[in-house]
């Protein structure tokens, strides 16, 4: 009996390595995770018919959707369950290395989002419709990712591919905001569809293919009991409401100023991705707000601008500086003696090899900007607010109306 029972313990011991050998082999979406001992009814039902069961040539005959929402097996998933959808493919979008595998778009360096392609019946959905649904399956004021899932190839997007469509998913963002159902705003984003590559075929009908782990990563999650909180049961009509939402952009309205402008409120602002900046700023604008750069002294554009208007942030609009505040301190950089509305803006402790000073940073869009220092004219209060140009928008003031900062007039004026 002693021998049989240390050959058993053995072969357990022996299977319960193999066994752990075995599961690590898979993707690391199911590391850490407990296995449910009965899977929710939920998360076995699926759409057998959704999945690589019609040719190209037929799928091209019907209506096309992207849409980036985490986990690229429960966004398959879920759309797989909406009405009206063909089929479903997982894949990889948005990014800028062609024919990726799983491991380029997990490293976080292809720019890519775990996405999905949906194929569906114009005659029997909208896109409108998909819209609503891919919002109402995901968690979407999480900007880091979703549930398990963190980073950039995580981040819930919606691709469109026409300016239609794009006003259809900004418009939805906008309603899902003004509903005013979280804690947080929302932060899904909203881009132009560039690309679109097929992923592995290990991970496509994921949730049928591998019922259990799959089931066992969705529970464990938290996105299905996210759902239910927050969507159980409701149509997006009973969710939203019936309340106009507001309109688009980084700066949405929260009152009417004195020239009948939207009062400025960043508070809902998400920072473009780190691979979307290096894009749309310059070599030295991006070293400037993204590693803490310093422009050459003199040889910049705002140093010597006097021309009346304010100065933002280039990245997120955030208005951080005036004309009237400005000041000619002979260090080659534009100063100025304070910011508009401190409130914008963000200081620091920055400990160099040699000194400690006071970064400044925009509190929204943080990006860094400048130092200030303690030796600025002392009748206007003693600071020097040192920028860096390659950090700011310059906005004159005959603009600023138009470009909806005509709140701030007073400030270019009275000063």
């Amino acid at each position: 009996m002693r021998i049989s029972w240390k050959i058993a313990v053995g072969i357990l011991g022996f299977g319960i390595v193999l066994g752990g050998a075995w599961y690590a082999r898979y993707p690391g979406k199911i590391a850490e995770i407990k296995i449910p001992s009965i899977p929710k009814e939920s998360c076995l039902e699926h759409n057998t018919d959704k999945h690589m069961k019609k040719t190209q040539a037929e799928l091209d005959r019907y209506g096309r959707a992207y849409f980036a929402g985490g986990c690229f097996w429960c966004t398959e998933s879920d759309l797989q369950k909406a009405p009206g959808v063909i089929e479903v493919v997982s894949g990889y979008a948005g990014g800028h290395v062609e024919n990726p595998t799983y491991g380029d778009v997990t490293s976080e360096k292809s720019g890519h989002r775990e996405a999905v392609e949906v194929y569906y019946d114009e005659k029997v959905t909208t896109y409108e419709d998909l819209v609503h649904y891919h919002l109402m399956h995901i968690d979407p004021t999480d900007a880091g990712g979703q549930f398990y899932d963190r980073g950039e190839s995580y981040q819930s997007v919606i691709f469109f591919r026409s300016e239609e469509e794009r006003s259809i998913a900004e418009r939805a963002i906008r309603e899902l905001d003004a509903a005013k159902i979280f804690l947080k705003p929302v932060a899904v984003r909203v881009l132009p569809y560039t690309n679109f590559y097929t992923a592995e075929e290990y991970h496509q009908n994921y949730a049928e293919e591998n019922t259990l782990k799959y089931c066992a990563y969705r529970e464990s999650s938290g996105r299905d009991a996210f759902l239910e909180r927050y969507f159980g049961g409701k149509s997006w009509a009973e969710l939203v409401g019936a309340d106009d939402a507001s309109p688009s952009g980084a700066v949405s309205v929260s009152g009417t100023g004195t020239n009948g402008s939207a009062r400025l409120d960043f508070s809902r602002y998400v920072k473009p991705s780190q691979e979307e900046l290096r894009g749309k700023l310059s070599e030295l604008e991006y070293e400037v707000t993204q590693e803490e750069g310093t422009e050459k002294p003199f040889d910049n554009p705002y140093n010597g601008n006097h021309v009346p208007g304010i100065y933002v942030d280039i990245v997120s609009g955030e208005p951080l500086f005036s004309s009237s505040d400005k000041y000619e301190s002979g260090t080659g950089w534009p100063s100025f003696v304070r910011p508009i509305d401190r409130k914008f803006i963000v200081e620091k402790e920055d400990k160099g090899f040699f000194s400690t000073r006071t970064e400044v940073r925009s509190r929204y869009g943080d990006n860094h900007l400048g130092h200030v220092f303690p030796d600025g004219p002392k009748e206007r209060g003693g600071l020097r607010y040192c920028m860096n140009s390659a950090a700011l928008r310059f906005i004159p003031r005959e603009s600023m109306v138009q470009e909806g900062y005509g709140e701030l007039l007073p400030v270019v004026d009275a000063r």
